[in-house]
């Protein structure tokens, strides 16, 4: 069956109930895509987890990790800046640290890493990108429970 992205209204669920995003790719330059989505996300009140084996020091303030596996925190959604090719491997370090969502950023998607990611329990939203789908359907922000 061929995989299809959850539903909008299902989409602000995910993002409403969830804090912690495990960003896997993000870079420490403020050029780039990685690092403006993140940083966009961590100004609505998210929590921003950086992932990065290339990136020793911090990432907008936050401590930067080699692997999700290193993340010592419950992680709500790994969202992925990587190749398309990587990520089955993200998806299978999602699975084991017990995330409920992975999300491959706008022009990345891949069969295997949602049927690993599925098989492991996580739901998975493919080529969209999460700071956009925020705006969109929470433009207010999250709300403070």
């Amino acid at each position: 069956m061929a995989f299809s992205n959850p539903s909008r209204d299902r989409i602000k669920e995910m993002l409403s109930s969830s804090q912690t995003i495990a960003v896997v790719g993000l870079s420490d330059k403020p050029d780039r895509v990685s690092y403006m989505v993140s940083e966009a996300m961590q100004a609505k009140g998210y929590t921003i987890i950086p992932v990065n084996p290339a990136v020793s020091g911090p990432i907008l303030g936050q401590q930067s990790y080699a692997s999700l596996r290193d993340v010592p925190v419950p992680v709500d959604i790994v969202n992925v800046f990587r190749r398309s090719e990587h990520t089955p491997e993200v998806a299978e370090e999602a699975v084991a640290i017990g995330a409920k969502i992975l999300w491959l950023q706008l022009g990345i998607s891949n069969d295997e890493a949602a049927s690993i990611a599925e098989s492991g329990g996580l739901e998975v939203v493919m080529d969209r990108c999460i700071k956009v789908e925020d705006s969109i359907l929470l433009p207010q922000g999250k709300s403070k429970n």
